[in-house]
C-alpha cells in the first residue's frame, strides 16, 4: 500500500525529520530543497530514500546539524566555501548569489566546498545555475567505495561530475559518476537480495560478481574500466583537491556510523552562457541531435517524471512512511 504526497508535503516532511534529528532550520531547509526536487524528478534513492540516511548520519555526529556556512571570496572570481562539517547544500546556498554575480561580471568562476557531507544529486545544483543563464560544471567525491582499475580495495568514491547549460525551457543537465553505479543501488539490492549486472561490481578478490553481499564486500567497479578510473581521479583532483577537502580514501564512510564527519570536498565552475542566443543554439543543437528515432536527450526523462509528479503527486509506501513517521515526519 501507498500513499500519495504532494511536493510541498514532501518537503515539510523532510524538514520535520532533519530537524527533529538535530539540524537547524537552516541546514534543513536546504536539505528539504533537494529532497523535493530529487522526488519530483523520480529519484527516490536519493529523495526520500535516502533521508533516514541524513537523519542518523545527525544523530551520529557525522553530519553537524548546526553548523553555519562560512563563505571567502579570496578573488574576484574565486570563492571557498567551509561546510563546517554541514551539509553541501546549505553551503551552496551561502555562496551560490556570490557565485552568479561572480560569473556575470567576470564571465567565468569557481566555487569550491570543503569540510562538507555528501551533496547528493549534483545536477540539483547544476541546474539552479544554469536557470539564471549561466553554464555550470560540478565535481564532488564520496568516501571509498570503488577500486581504481587493476585493483580490488575501494580507493575513490563513486564521484560523480555533472553539467548544465540554458535552453528553451528545463536545462540541459547531464549528472553522471565515474562508477558503474551507485552505493545506493548496491545496498539496496543486497537488502531484497536481488542479483546486480556482472559489470556494476567486483568481489573481494577483484571478481565481477552478479552478488550485491559480495559486492558490498569488495568495491563498486569503475565506468568503462580504466576511462571512469581516470575520470574519479580527475574528480577528486578538482573537488579535493582544489578545497582542501578530504581525498576519497581519506573521509569516513557513507556507508556506517564510525568516523566523524567525512569532510568531503565539491567544486562549481560557472560560466557566462550569452543569453537567448545561447540557448536557441543548444536548443537546436539538441533538436538535431533527437532527429534520429531512438535517441534519447540527457534529462527528458526526469523532465516527464517532473509535469507528472507536480500535477498527480508522489506515491511514498507505507513502510518508508512508517519509517519516516518515527524519526520524527509528521503526515
Amino acid at each position: 500500500m501507498s500513499q500519495t504526497l504532494t511536493l510541498d508535503n514532501i518537503e515539510t516532511l523532510a524538514v520535520d525529520c532533519l530537524t527533529a534529528s538535530g539540524a537547524s532550520p537552516l541546514q534543513a531547509a536546504a536539505v528539504a530543497r533537494s529532497i523535493r526536487e530529487a522526488e519530483a524528478e523520480g529519484t527516490r534513492g536519493i529523495g526520500l530514500g535516502y533521508l533516514p540516511w541524513y537523519c542518523g548520519h545527525l544523530r551520529v555526529g557525522k553530519i553537524a546539524g548546526q553548523a553555519l556556512p562560512m563563505v571567502n571570496q579570496s578573488a574576484p572570481g574565486s570563492l571557498l566555501v567551509d561546510a563546517c562539517d554541514g551539509f553541501s547544500h546549505t553551503a551552496f546556498e551561502a555562496g551560490e548569489a556570490a557565485l552568479v554575480v561572480a560569473a556575470r561580471s567576470q564571465g567565468i568562476a569557481v566555487m569550491g566546498i570543503t569540510n562538507a557531507y555528501a551533496c547528493g544529486v549534483l545536477g540539483y545544483f547544476t541546474s539552479r545555475l544554469a536557470r539564471q543563464g549561466l553554464v555550470a560544471l560540478m565535481f564532488a567525491n564520496a568516501s571509498s567505495t570503488m577500486a581504481p582499475w587493476g585493483g580490488r580495495r575501494p580507493f575513490f568514491g563513486t564521484n560523480p561530475w555533472s553539467m548544465a547549460a540554458p535552453r528553451l525551457g528545463a536545462p540541459l543537465v547531464i549528472d553522471t559518476s565515474s562508477s558503474a553505479t551507485a552505493y545506493v543501488n548496491l545496498a539496496q539490492a543486497a537488502r531484497t537480495g536481488a542479483p546486480i549486472p556482472p559489470h556494476w561490481a567486483l568481489d573481494a578478490e577483484g571478481q565481477p560478481t552478479t552478488d550485491a553481499q559480495a559486492a558490498l564486500a569488495g568495491s563498486i567497479a569503475p565506468a568503462g574500466g580504466h576511462k571512469g578510473s581516470a575520470l574519479a581521479l580527475m574528480v577528486e583532483v578538482l573537488a579535493a583537491g582544489l578545497t582542501g577537502a578530504h581525498f576519497s580514501h581519506q573521509a569516513s564512510s557513507l556507508g556506517d556510523d564510525l568516523g566523524g564527519p567525512p569532510r568531503l570536498g565539491q567544486t562549481l565552475i560557472a560560466i557566462e552562457a550569452g543569453g537567448h542566443d545561447f540557448a536557441l543554439r543548444i536548443e537546436s543543437l539538441l533538436e538535431d541531435m533527437a532527429a534520429e528515432p531512438g535517441v534519447r536527450i540527457p534529462g527528458d526523462r526526469r523532465n516527464t517524471n517532473r509535469r507528472r509528479t507536480e500535477a498527480e503527486g508522489v506515491p511514498v509506501d507505507d513502510g518508508l512512511i512508517a519509517q519516516l513517521r518515527a524519526l520524527g515526519g509528521r503526515f
